[in-house]
């Protein structure tokens, strides 16, 4: 997985930038199967892109959500994002990464659930004799 971090009326450090590859990272696990274009493992973790914005809302502000968390997730042509809001970035970045862990076993649960329908309409099909394919029933 390809990450792109910004960093917008903040400066960021090292340590946050590491907090954020290893939560935004650890997503990886999610996105296989989705049917993302390529031939080995490799090649379609690299075609899955995350673009993630880390942002103080003012810089006046002391006190109420201060610090922005965005993640955009690229896979395929499809685009899951999640955007949450915190006093603490180290907090919305958890936050952020939750909802983007549900977003993803949702979409995930969708196309296996497609997968199977078509499964048992071909197997339906199968089953019945090709004679009777067009064939009005009484």
């Amino acid at each position: 997985m390809k990450i792109d971090i910004k960093g917008t009326n903040l400066e960021l450090t090292p340590a946050i930038t590491e907090f954020i590859h290893e939560k935004i990272g650890s997503l990886s696990k999610f996105v296989g199967g989705f049917g993302v274009q390529g031939d080995d493992e490799l090649s379609r973790h690299q075609s899955v892109e995350a673009f993630v914005e880390i942002s103080r809302t003012t810089n006046h502000h002391r006190q109420g959500d201060v610090f922005k968390a965005e993640v955009n997730i690229k896979i395929g042509g499809r685009l899951i994002r999640a955007e949450k809001e915190n006093v603490d970035v180290r907090t919305a970045i958890d936050l952020v990464q939750e909802e983007l862990k549900a977003e993803l076993k949702k979409e995930k649960g969708m196309q296996t659930a497609k997968f199977r329908k078509g499964a048992r309409t071909v197997k339906r099909l199968l089953s019945i004799s090709p004679l009777a394919w067009f064939k009005k029933e009484e």
